[in-house]
């Protein structure tokens, strides 16, 4: 099985709303990186609106012809915004408004019960759902007790590793995690920090079905462009 690429496209939206206008719009750049050959497009609508705002959601639905995956805190207000919009798939992840980016997986085990309820929810209305998790064993057992179909391991952790020995030993967690999550018969995708130097290992992991990368690719395109910055990334997956 061949990784494929879910391009996230929050940073577009960073840049539009850096100056409070209209462009870039994250729907437009949507459209290129399908054409570039992504098979996905990934968005996360924060609390705060800080970019993805809720008018590119449901235009990412209406406008896209590969899959819509929304990133999201497993929030009431969330929840029915994603019942209303009604993605491919979400993918529940933690959030803290002072952060700057997601600082590391759902903490599944202490949130069960609220998880397993929201993943009901949208199991009722054909939505998959994946859990952003640590490569942790206890959590992906968590995951699976919970009815999410999917976990998204967080790759934070091996792309901020700062020596070959801290790379090649979160590696191998993420490796482990994936095999593991296999045998409960979860699908398993990464995200979090991946880029030109680095992707390459993570793709090669088997079982690992998607990769979801945002902020590398938006800064390669202001280089190259956008299809371009996108058609990079797949050929090193």
């Amino acid at each position: 099985m061949m990784a494929t690429l879910g391009v996230n496209v929050d940073h577009i939206a960073t840049i539009r709303q850096a100056r409070g206008g209209k462009d870039p719009d994250p729907v437009q750049a949507a459209v290129l990186c399908e054409l570039a050959g992504a098979s996905g497009i990934t968005a996360h609508l924060r609390e705060d609106r800080r970019h993805i705002q809720d008018r590119d959601i449901y235009l990412l639905k209406q406008t896209i012809s590969t899959r819509l995956n929304m990133e999201m805190a497993p929030t009431s207000e969330m929840i029915k915004i994603a019942v209303d919009v009604l993605p491919y798939m979400v993918t529940l992840v933690p959030e803290k408004r002072e952060e700057r980016t997601t600082e590391g997986g759902l903490n599944v085990r202490e949130r069960e019960r609220e998880l397993s309820k929201a993943v009901e929810t949208f199991k009722n209305n054909n939505i998959l759902v994946s859990l952003f998790i640590d490569p942790d064993l206890n959590e992906i057992k968590a995951a699976k007790r919970t009815g999410a179909t999917h976990i998204e391991l967080h790759t934070g952790f091996y792309s901020n590793a700062s020596s070959a020995q801290a790379v090649a030993e979160e590696l191998g967690k993420l490796k482990d995690a994936a095999m593991a999550a296999n045998k409960l018969g979860l699908h398993v995708n990464a995200g979090h920090g991946l880029n030109y130097q680095n992707v390459t290992p993570v793709a090669e992991i088997s079982y690992m079905e998607e990769l979801n990368i945002g902020h590398a690719i938006v800064a390669r395109s202001s280089l190259v462009g956008l299809e371009a910055a996108v058609r990079d990334m797949i050929a090193l997956i």
